[in-house]
This record gives structure tokens, sequence and C-alpha cells, in this order.
């Protein structure tokens, strides 16, 4: 059993990119399914597909790496909160990754976005991890 889910996601597709994989397959949450869309949505990855687990009753999330001239498009990848340690930061304190060249993911009232959605939006939450 996993203590942390989204820490488990997010080492699973820093371990994929460090082994230059193609595909990685990760346990289906609906949390981890907004994850997954907001990354795409960035351009950190190509896609995600949604299938019947191999074992067991659950469902997975089949996801395709993207790689630039044979670069990994995700260099970075830190999560910051877990669960004995919440990071919450208030709409004026949202952190800024690399001065901007980054980007942190937040997760506010209005659901998962940037720190720079969050900015627009007036937006505080909780600090869920810093890509670049």
């Amino acid at each position: 059993m996993v203590n942390n889910p989204v820490a488990d996601f997010l080492t699973r597709l820093r371990n994929a990119y460090l082994a230059k994989k193609k595909i990685v397959v990760v346990p289906h949450s609906k949390f981890r399914e907004e994850l997954a869309k907001l990354l795409q949505k960035l351009g950190f990855i190509e896609k995600f597909n949604l299938r019947q687990a191999t074992q067991g009753t659950g469902k997975e999330m089949e996801i395709l790496l993207k790689y630039n001239n044979d670069q990994p498009a995700l260099v970075g990848l830190v999560g910051v909160s877990r669960p004995g340690l919440r990071v919450y930061a208030g709409k004026k304190q949202l952190p800024k990754v690399l001065g901007g060249l980054g980007v942190s993911i937040i997760s506010t009232s209005a659901g998962l976005m940037t720190d720079k959605e969050a900015r627009k939006k007036n937006l505080g939450g909780e600090v869920i991890a810093k890509v670049w």
C-alpha cells in the first residue's frame, strides 16, 4: 500500500524519464487523472489513456511521455506537499519556480491549476509539486 499516492505518481514519471521509457503505467485515481491532464496541457507529457488494470479490478493510466530531440520534456519534478507536512500558500505567497521558467502545481478550491492561473484567479491553495 502506498502512503503518498501523489509522490508515487511523480516518482514513477521521474524514473520513467530518467530511464528514457516511452510509456509508463500508473494506478488511476481522479486526482492523478487531473494531474496528468494538467501536465499534458503544459506540454510535459504527450497523452494518457485509461484502461482496465491487468491485475485486480481497478483502472490504470497509460502515460505516453514526451521527448524533444531525445531530451525529456520534463527535466525536474519535485513533490512539495506530503501527508505529514502539507504546504499551503496564500494568493500572495504562491511560489515561482526558476524565476518563472518552471511551474508550481496548486490544488485550489477551483481544482488543480498552475501558479500563474491561480494568481490570475486570485486563489491560494496547497502546493502539490514544482515542475520544470
